[in-house]
């Protein structure tokens, strides 16, 4: 019996990591997302330009997704202090996530893969196929800086602040910012 379940949690791990994990300095897989805000965004657009980060969540509407959009809509001005374009990232429909960022006064777009290609190109999703709670950091050479694995719903906003600042992200100067 024990043995059985070693073999299950081994196949497990072994499905569970694709081999593709991103590290720090790896360069972030391109995407083009539709987002709530009725655009489309893509890696590309802002490589040279300004750092991103990617807060990738499971489902739209869900207790704890629900809390880290509003902690980031409600302190979205801690996250527009430096030189980034932020952005939430789900496998739900571009409805939903419309809806939700509505519901929750997101200021900001969430972005939405329904095919969950990009999410499995930024190894977030999970086996039960919706994305794991990571929030993704690139640089603006398009480079990963950093993948946080261990996110607090409620202080979403406060830690991403507290990783650009240990990241060296720049600021925007004040005066600079309209």
């Amino acid at each position: 019996m024990k043995s059985m379940i070693r073999s299950l949690a081994a196949l497990a791990l072994a499905l569970s990591s694709s081999g593709i994990s991103l590290e720090v300095g790896d360069v972030a897989p391109d995407f083009s997302l539709p987002a709530s805000d009725g655009k489309t965004y893509s890696l590309d657009q802002f490589k040279g330009k300004q750092a991103i980060v990617i807060a990738w969540y499971p489902m739209a509407f869900t207790r704890g997704c629900t809390i880290e959009c509003k902690s980031l809509a409600e302190n979205g001005d801690l996250l527009k202090q430096f030189d980034i374009s932020y952005f939430m990232a789900s496998v739900d429909t571009l409805e939903k996530n419309t809806e939700f960022a509505k519901s929750t006064k997101a200021d900001f777009p969430l972005l939405s893969d329904t095919s969950k290609q990009v999410a499995k190109a930024y190894d977030v999703l999970a086996l039960y196929g919706v994305p794991k709670r990571h929030t993704i950091y690139i640089s603006k050479q398009g480079k990963i800086l950093m993948v946080d694995r261990k996110i607090n719903a409620a202080t979403s906003a406060q830690d991403i602040a507290a990783n650009l600042e240990k990241l060296g992200v720049p600021k925007i100067a004040v005066g600079s910012a309209e």
